[in-house]
């Protein structure tokens, strides 16, 4: 998985206009990214800790080559975890650190007792922004994983 800072040419156009003697204010641009760069549709959720704990949600659904936004505005922890399955040509992302998902939209509080909880429970990867306020994730064919067993 490739990780790429988002560059935002706002910021250089403030910056040109300000070295002109037009003061304008610099815009706010802090997301969460994930772009998926594969000729596939895929489906994603994300986990991570909030103020109140910890927090999975799913399902962003992306079309080849498109990018969402999953969080606006700048990050408030340093690692976030994500699932991603291949819709068109099966497999998945995953890793080895578990939450509570299903199949429907969801928002589920807590990473404990996921199947007791009447949820599924799926491993996600991590990805460490280093405490960046602004971060892309981008899914490749070169990282695409090998197909689920039926």
């Amino acid at each position: 998985m490739r990780r790429v800072f988002m560059t935002d040419r706002r910021l250089l156009l403030a910056a040109l206009l300000t070295a002109a003697g037009c003061a304008l204010p610099a815009p706010a641009f802090a997301d969460l990214r994930l772009c998926n760069m594969t000729q596939s549709r895929v489906g994603v959720a994300m986990g991570y800790k909030d103020g109140q704990g910890w927090l999975s949600e799913g399902w962003w659904n992306l079309k080849p080559n498109e990018c969402e936004t999953m969080l606006k505005g700048p990050l408030a922890a340093r690692f976030y975890y994500v699932f991603a399955q291949d819709y068109d040509r099966g497999g998945e992302w995953g890793g080895k650190t578990f939450m509570c998902t299903r199949d429907k939209e969801f928002t589920i509080r807590g990473v404990e007792d996921c199947l007791a909880r009447g949820f599924d429970r799926t491993g996600f990867f991590e990805i460490d922004t280093g405490e960046q306020k602004n971060w892309t994730i981008q899914l490749t064919d070169s990282t695409r994983p090998t197909p689920r067993a039926p």
